[in-house]
Parts: C-alpha cells; sequence; structure tokens
C-alpha cells in the first residue's frame, strides 16, 4: 500500500514520551502513524484539527482504558511532524499541552526557514 503522508519525528519531543510507554501502547502508536500513513481520508477517532490553532493537530490513541494524544503538523502537506505527547486524565485537552506543541511548532517553521 502507498503512503500518502509520512510521519516523521522532530528533535527528542516525542521520543522522550515514546519511550516512557509500555509496549501495548508503543504497539497502537505505530499502529496508528500506519493508518495516518495510508489512508485517504484519516477518521476523526484517530487524527483531529486543535480547534483554534494554525494548523495543530493531536493523534489520538486509545490502549484499553488509557487515552493518549500525540501533537503534530504537517509540512508541505504531506510530512506529519511529531511534536510532543502525553497521556489524557481529562475531558479536555490541558492548555499547557497545546502551548507547548505550538512552541515546537513554531520552533520547527523558524529553524526550516533558515
Amino acid at each position: 500500500m502507498d503512503k500518502l503522508r509520512t510521519v516523521t519525528l522532530y528533535k527528542d519531543y516525542f521520543t522522550e514520551f515514546y519511550n516512557k510507554q509500555r509496549q501495548k501502547v508503543k504497539d497502537k502508536i505505530l499502529w496508528t502513524f500506519k493508518v495516518i500513513e495510508i489512508t485517504q481520508q484519516i477518521p476523526v477517532e484517530y487524527f483531529k484539527h486543535i480547534e483554534g490553532t494554525d494548523g495543530l493537530y493531536e493523534m489520538r490513541v486509545s490502549q484499553g482504558s488509557d487515552i493518549f494524544r500525540i501533537f503534530c503538523f504537517f509540512d508541505h502537506g504531506k510530512i506529519i511532524v511529531l511534536a510532543n505527547g502525553f497521556q489524557k486524565k481529562t475531558q479536555k485537552t490541558p492548555k499547557s499541552e497545546i502551548e507547548k506543541a505550538l512552541k515546537i511548532k513554531q520552533e520547527y517553521e523558524t529553524e526550516e526557514k533558515h
């Protein structure tokens, strides 16, 4: 199956989060990446735009009763660059996590222009 987009990492932001997870969660995260890379219309249960942001998205990963969010953004429409991730404990995504992801996105965009 051809990839429609590529999930890529930016610095160690995502890796730090990923390495702390148990194996079942890691497997589910990797499975979710595959869905996002090859699915034409990504289901909202796996991928959603964060309202009120300029191009910030969250990948949604569930493993059992645990819910995780991984922030990301597009580069040239195809590549999804991963920012930070966290385990979701409440209904609402913490503002501090969104702000952190937006800072990472801004840092990436600034570096790309050089």
